[in-house]
């Protein structure tokens, strides 16, 4: 969405297929994070989009074995917005296109689904798509593969995925939240257990990290067994995951970390999940895949508006975004590997917090570099593209 609208700001005829008659898929990645606020800052467009429901977080607090620790902070971040903003992706997706379709180049197919790519002389020259009306053809200079981590672009241009390997997965749920509960720290780890509580307003969004592939098990234990080991986490929810009584309130996320060997060939490129699958570690997948939609948008504005599009430009995109991906990745192998997996696994009990989080709780000056990761990640990316619309 933020590629397409980037290049329909520049003049650029853009075509963007979504698969549903909406947006609305729960428990998808609802953190926007201060560098993609930034990048809607310099569009103009940051005023509007937080008028929009919100919750802003501008400190991250953590409990390890029963003790509260402040950990990161956003508030020193050379951006205009310091914050994480807490929203629904799908008012976030619909905010994007709306503000794209102020453009007469933009051109939004809702229910439409790309199943194949068109290929002569060993470049793509479009896609076959289909609605509910049937099937149809689309030609086009470029196709992007914006389509996550199950990618069926990348799939038909029959790209070699690196499986990096993870050793969670994570279930997600509703929590009813009363009016009078306190400001809970995000992430909450105890007695072996992981979870994360975002606050949404009228309820907590829970994440809840289980070994990889345990689902079955955990199903198999029961419900009662279940909001016992959520309840040893966060012991004040405890009355309230009664309302948890059918396994369809709980949605599974099955973690992926991997990444495109070869991101692109001749007519077709893949950024974000469809190039690189993130783990859920500091919630930077989506900003990162809208980092990847500005540099992309940079690169390939002019060869397409001046239809002299070659590989090599996007190579260039490649080569932009590969460094902050390797990096990003490498540290969320390094968390996931060397703390999250010895809790899960019982072989480290955590009785107080990490040296490392009491350092960050007793120097607030610390706090500032894991905000800086986490907010504001590797090598930002600003927009360069113009607006052809903008009258004189």
């Amino acid at each position: 969405m933020m590629l397409g609208a980037l290049l329909a700001r520049a003049g650029i005829d853009v075509v963007v297929l979504e698969k549903y008659k909406d947006f609305f898929r729960d428990f998808r990645g609802d953190t926007i994070h201060p560098s993609t606020l930034q990048l809607l800052f310099e569009l103009g467009w940051v005023d509007d989009f937080l008028k929009l429901p919100h919750n802003q977080l501008t400190t991250v607090a953590a409990n390890i074995a029963g003790e509260t620790l402040q950990v990161g902070d956003f508030s020193h971040l050379p951006v205009h917005c310091k914050f994480i903003c807490f929203m629904p992706q799908w008012d976030f997706l619909n905010f994007i296109a709306a503000k794209a379709s102020a453009y007469p180049t933009f051109h939004l197919m809702m229910e439409t689904e790309c199943y194949d790519l068109i290929e002569s002389n060993g470049m793509v020259t479009g896609v076959r798509a289909r609605d509910k009306d049937g099937a149809f053809a689309i030609e086009a200079k470029l196709v992007a593969g914006t389509d996550g981590r199950h990618s069926t672009v990348r799939d038909r241009a029959g790209f070699v995925v690196d499986d990096i390997g993870v050793p969670m997965d994570v279930l997600w749920m509703r929590i009813p939240k009363h009016a009078d509960d306190p400001i809970r720290p995000l992430g909450n780890m105890n007695h072996g257990r992981i979870l994360v509580m975002i606050d949404r307003g009228d309820y907590w969004q829970v994440a809840y990290i289980i070994r990889k592939a345990s689902f079955d098990e955990i199903k198999a234990a029961g419900l009662d067994a279940f909001h016992k080991d959520i309840a040893e986490v966060v012991p004040e929810i405890e009355n309230r995951l009664s309302e948890l009584d059918d396994w369809s309130k709980v949605s599974l996320l099955q973690v992926r970390v991997d990444r495109l060997e070869r991101w692109h060939k001749p007519g077709v490129l893949c950024i974000g999940d469809a190039a690189h699958a993130m783990s859920p570690i500091g919630g930077v997948g989506i900003n990162l895949a809208i980092q990847d939609a500005v540099a992309a948008a940079n690169i390939l504005y002019e060869p397409l508006r001046n239809g002299a599009l070659t590989d090599a430009d996007l190579a260039r995109v490649q080569a932009r975004r590969t460094f902050p991906t390797k990096v990003t990745q490498a540290m969320q192998v390094f968390i996931q590997n060397h703390a999250v997996d010895p809790v899960l696994k019982g072989d480290v009990e955590v009785t107080r917090p990490p040296l490392i989080f009491r350092l960050f709780d007793e120097f607030p000056g610390l706090r500032g570099l894991p905000g800086r990761a986490m907010g504001m990640g590797v090598r930002p990316e600003h927009v360069h593209t113009p607006d052809a619309f903008k009258k004189a």
